[in-house]
């Protein structure tokens, strides 16, 4: 049996732009991407913390370093700049390996610097 994890999270992103003329997706700073081991394509689910908004789109890379969290197309309808939101990416798995598996758990800053990096939210 597959069950659906938390495969990793970027929690509290400050949203840094809203880009309504763009195909679609979020910009993610590559930096963040990695620490997060999101990649380019993946669907992540978007929570915003400011007015409850939930949805889901895809990630493209943003230039590393810019920490440029963007939402695109009509995506930006449902945030605002300066909004936190929560960008979270799913795996499944089999019932063993999810016992064991640990998420990536970004936290970062109002200005999207990385403040904790953690791949253990489960106690032991």
């Amino acid at each position: 049996m597959k069950i659906e994890m938390l495969y990793s999270k970027i929690h509290r992103a400050t949203v840094t732009d809203a880009n309504l003329n763009y195909v679609g997706s979020i910009t993610i700073d590559e930096e963040l991407m990695e620490a997060a081991n999101l990649l380019v394509g993946q669907k992540v689910d978007i929570v915003n913390i400011n007015n409850g908004e939930r949805f889901s789109t895809y990630v493209i890379k943003g230039k590393r370093g810019n920490k440029d969290i963007c939402l695109n197309g009509a995506a930006a309808r449902k945030v605002h700049k300066g909004d936190k939101i929560i960008i979270i990416a799913y795996a499944q798995m089999e019932l063993e390996e999810a016992k064991k598996f640990k998420p990536s758990v970004i936290i970062v800053d109002d200005n999207n610097n990385i403040i904790k990096n953690t791949e253990n939210l489960r106690e032991e």
